[in-house]
């Protein structure tokens, strides 16, 4: 029986995925990819919102290396010499069923960084750090970094961190617009479950429309993105529209206002 390397709970309609593997700072071995893939799925089918974050002092330092040394010797997994996997957990995050919020904290690295990127808001504490070590280590990213963390970082930034070894401190990774939350030591989980119970507020069908077609849209060109949202406005439409809109029309549903 495999070691348990990924926690699971239900907490109401909030799925809280744990990485935990701390003594090897939460490292992406295959037992807890597959694993998370398989919670990723299960929450995607019981909660309306999930939660990823690291037990430990750290998020993810990316692959496990150990593995990597001793399984990607010559004459060792000779089944492809190439695989592409549009199934793995980090795909399965980005354009699930339901908004995925991870809640960072320590090392957030290679493999770690594609996988907080996969999810659709993040929170980091003071205590975070980001990079993408790979150069370093003669190999290359291959959990959708190349798509997902260019479009939140920049190009030429990635690249940077990529060439150079270059790492970020949180207030620069909010200030590029890696994460949308900073926030104090030991407080990203907090506030990861304070979002998620917003977004468990909305209509399922709209949080499904935004996670899934928006970044699509991203996509296509100007003519295509408009006809292709007026699709998905349509879509969207429910009996659940109806009354949600009458509950603001009645003054029963809250209204927006000014940050504190």
């Amino acid at each position: 029986m495999s070691e348990k390397v990924v926690t699971y709970e239900l907490d109401g309609e909030v799925a809280i995925i744990g990485l935990n593997r701390p003594d090897k700072r939460n490292s992406l071995s295959p037992e807890l990819q597959s694993q998370l893939l398989e919670a990723v799925l299960r929450a995607g089918e019981e909660a309306k919102c999930g939660i990823l974050f690291g037990h430990g002092e750290n998020f993810c330092a990316g692959l496990d290396l150990a593995w990597a040394a001793e399984n990607w010797q010559e004459g060792k997994n000779k089944k492809l010499p190439f695989r592409y996997n549009r199934n793995g957990h980090q795909e399965i995050i980005a354009r699930g069923n339901i908004p995925f919020i991870a809640a960072l904290h320590g090392a957030t690295l290679g493999g770690g960084l594609e996988t907080a990127s996969a999810a659709h808001i993040r929170v980091a504490d003071e205590t975070t750090f980001f990079g993408l070590p790979e150069g370093t280590r003669g190999i290359y990213i291959g959990g959708g970094g190349s798509v997902r963390i260019a479009r939140l970082l920049g190009f030429s930034c990635m690249q940077d961190m990529m060439l150079t070894g270059r790492v970020l401190k949180p207030d620069e990774a909010e200030r590029k617009g890696l994460v949308q939350y900073l926030v104090p030591k030991g407080q990203s989980l907090a506030k990861a479950k304070e979002l998620a119970l917003r977004i468990c507020k909305n209509a399922p069908l709209s949080n499904f429309a935004i996670t899934n077609s928006l970044p699509r849209l991203q996509d296509m060109g100007y003519d295509d993105g408009l006809y292709f949202e007026r699709m998905v406005g349509e879509y969207t439409r429910s009996p659940e529209s109806i009354t949600r809109l009458k509950q603001f029309l009645d003054k029963t549903a809250p209204r927006l206002k000014m940050p504190d």
